[in-house]
């Protein structure tokens, strides 16, 4: 089974732009992200896949693979989608590349979603972790996930997901991490269905299977580390680097 990760890279980011080629330590964000990536040795290719020349230059000037985007998406789904349409890959890993701190652990336990028996039957998965901080649970900008007695994702949110109604009843809150699996296929036919509503009004594009009814299968990892969305996530990777 030939495994490949793909790290889709705007240049323009909506909250932080330029985000991916801030200074964190000695070396860019999406550089952290695309080194770690590769150290893990999980896989067969390690690709960017960006619409930027600063990104584009700033990954190949130091040894690494990038892939210039023919066209604009919508989002890093379609653009990896683009980059991989006419490669032999059976499994497609989407590493987000505000993730610098990628580790070999999260990233095994996902790919061991399809293994065996159970496994066949998955077709997309992906990463969640224990949000514990209430600060981080009301915050938009992380996302939860709520998910069955399978551990296949039921609803994606910025809101507050489940809403503590009942206060008697202990709730586990998850964050869902952006790194995804996908078999090639159902890559590929997510880029062909049109955007829906879900996915429309909470910016989430994972939103589109289950809209079209394709189950995600959750894995739960521990803390990852930092995703930088903000200036201020900017100011806690560099702590959290610094404790390394």
């Amino acid at each position: 089974m030939k495994i490949a990760a793909f790290i889709p890279a705007r240049y323009a980011a909506t909250r932080f732009p330029a985000k991916l080629m801030q200074v964190l330590g000695n070396k860019s964000v999406i550089r952290h992200t695309y080194d770690n990536t590769v150290a893990t040795g999980l896989f067969d290719e390690v690709y960017v896949v960006t619409d930027s020349d600063i990104i584009f230059q700033e990954i190949s000037s130091h040894g690494g693979k990038a892939i210039m985007s023919k066209k604009q998406h919508e989002s890093g789904s379609d653009r990896i989608a683009e980059a991989v349409a006419d490669m032999d890959i059976d499994i497609v890993v989407n590493v987000q590349g505000d993730e610098p701190f990628v580790q070999r652990a999260p990233l095994e336990k996902l790919l061991n979603v399809f293994e065996g028996e159970a496994g066949k039957s998955v077709q997309v998965a992906s990463l969640m972790q224990e949000l514990k901080e209430q600060t981080f649970i009301q915050d938009p900008n992380y996302v939860k996930v709520v998910v069955d007695r399978n551990n296949n994702a039921l609803l994606f949110s910025r809101s507050v997901v489940p809403y503590p109604r009942s206060t008697d009843v202990p709730i586990t809150y998850y964050e869902h991490i952006g790194v995804y699996a996908f078999r090639k296929q159902s890559l590929i036919n997510f880029t062909n269905w049109p955007m829906t509503p879900l996915e429309s009004a909470e910016k989430i594009e994972c939103l589109r299977y289950l809209e079209y009814g394709i189950p995600i299968r959750m894995a739960v990892t521990g803390y990852m580390g930092v995703e930088i969305d903000t200036p201020e996530d900017l100011k806690r990777a560099e702590q959290y680097l610094h404790q390394q």
